[in-house]
């Protein structure tokens, strides 16, 4: 008899995303010519820029070739792309060795996989409102214990991030393991400055736990007292994991690729209390359970860092932060409270009258026609908040708050 993965069947059936596309089909299926705007999934909408289309065309002619043709990627990437991640990080300052970055398929992914190396009796922290992968992981892993009457899991120690903390995570009162933080955050859209994650690195260090810090949407950082990497905090070496992705910044989200960065001094340790370097454990697990990401794919991230590339890359974030910021001065006009939209594509408010979440979610598809995500499905704590996203067209954003204005 085969015994399945119990821990799977405690996460819903349906991913958070899924439902709210679910609830749009339906309303489809009765409105056939409505015409629709999404300002929901945070899906990005503009095409590839031509620098890595360019540099992934040159890639596939190589493969034609007898010469030129590459099988499996070395687990840990192509020398050529780490030399260029590693020449971006000294530009701000950061150095970092080439055996502390693995080329992966996207954030997604290693946010998930990194428990593979991690023991099952750590404590986690996530923040809430919070990105589900995090708790999702976190279930799956078998590291959440059982969920209590008040829908909260007994192994998990939820960060308050509310109005009154202006939606950034407090500090746990007890001792936490490992601590997931995104910032800029999804779905708030608010950040951390040097001296919040300052705080995080120490408490990090006095308790010998792990940071796991999501850093997907750092390219659209406008604040100077935020920082682009948590290494810029002195010690974070010795306790951050930092990962990041090319999916929201270079539009690889049909792609799929990104990095995670493991600092060679950061260590975790057995139950006898022997150290050992995370860092080796993760290239084991990269070596036996993946082949890496297509040479291809590799190439198309490369070209994002010549000088053509990069500037290509900035105009596409500046596309999506001009949409937020759009969504932020409309809603804000309309006398909503508003976060987020500033250093981050995405925007979070207050729902008018406490409205609940889902409820909101549905007066904006049936009144105006439009997609955004319910707070709620981001923890108990984003109940009567709502996320829009400025990865739609510009076109569709004006329309958009066109539909809304002064009507909500």
């Amino acid at each position: 008899m085969a015994l399945a993965n119990e821990n799977y069947l405690k996460t819903p059936e349906i991913y958070c995303f899924d439902e709210v596309e679910k609830r749009v089909n339906a309303y489809k299926v009765l409105h056939p010519t409505a015409k629709i705007i999404r300002l929901g999934v945070g899906d990005v909408t503009r095409p590839l820029t031509n620098e890595v289309v360019q540099a992934m065309h040159l890639a596939i002619n190589e493969m034609s070739h007898v010469d030129t043709f590459r099988g499996y990627s070395p687990p840990q990437g192509y020398d050529f792309l780490i030399e260029k991640i590693l020449k971006e990080y000294r530009s701000n300052s950061v150095s970092l060795t080439k055996e502390s970055i693995f080329i992966s398929e996207g954030a997604k992914s290693d946010i998930g996989n990194l428990g593979h190396v991690l023991g099952r009796d750590n404590i986690i922290a996530i923040a809430e409102p919070v990105y589900p992968v995090y708790e999702n992981a976190t279930i799956m892993s078998g590291r959440a214990g059982f969920l209590n009457d008040d829908q909260k899991w007994s192994n998990v120690v939820y960060l308050r991030c509310s109005r009154e903390t202006g939606f950034k995570p407090e500090l746990p009162e007890e001792k936490v393991d490992i601590i997931y933080l995104c910032n800029p955050n999804n779905p708030t859209g608010t950040t951390l400055t040097k001296a919040d994650l300052k705080k995080w690195v120490d408490y990090a260090i006095e308790h010998e736990s792990i940071i796991i810090y999501d850093g997907a949407y750092n390219a659209y950082i406008t604040e100077e007292d935020v920082p682009k990497s948590i290494y810029e905090i002195k010690g974070a070496k010795k306790v951050a994991v930092e990962i990041r992705s090319y999916s929201k910044t270079a539009g690889f989200t049909g792609l799929r690729c990104g990095y995670t960065i493991i600092p060679p001094e950061l260590m975790v340790y057995t139950k006898m209390g022997e150290m050992a370097a995370l860092n080796k454990l993760w290239n084991r697990r990269k070596a036996n359970y993946t082949n890496g990401v297509s040479y291809v794919v590799q190439r198309g991230a490369e070209a994002i860092y010549s000088r053509k590339g990069k500037a290509e890359v900035q105009d596409l974030v500046n596309y999506y932060l001009t949409n937020a910021s759009i969504i932020r001065k409309e809603l804000l006009n309309c006398g909503l409270e508003v976060y987020g939209g500033k250093s981050s594509p995405y925007v979070w408010f207050r729902t008018p009258k406490d409205t609940p979440s889902w409820k909101f979610f549905h007066q904006l598809l049936y009144e105006f026609q439009l997609v955004g995500t319910p707070g709620v499905v981001f923890g108990q704590l984003g109940e009567g908040f709502m996320r829009f996203t400025g990865f739609s067209s510009r076109e569709g954003t004006q329309i958009a708050m066109e539909r809304i204005k002064n009507k909500i």
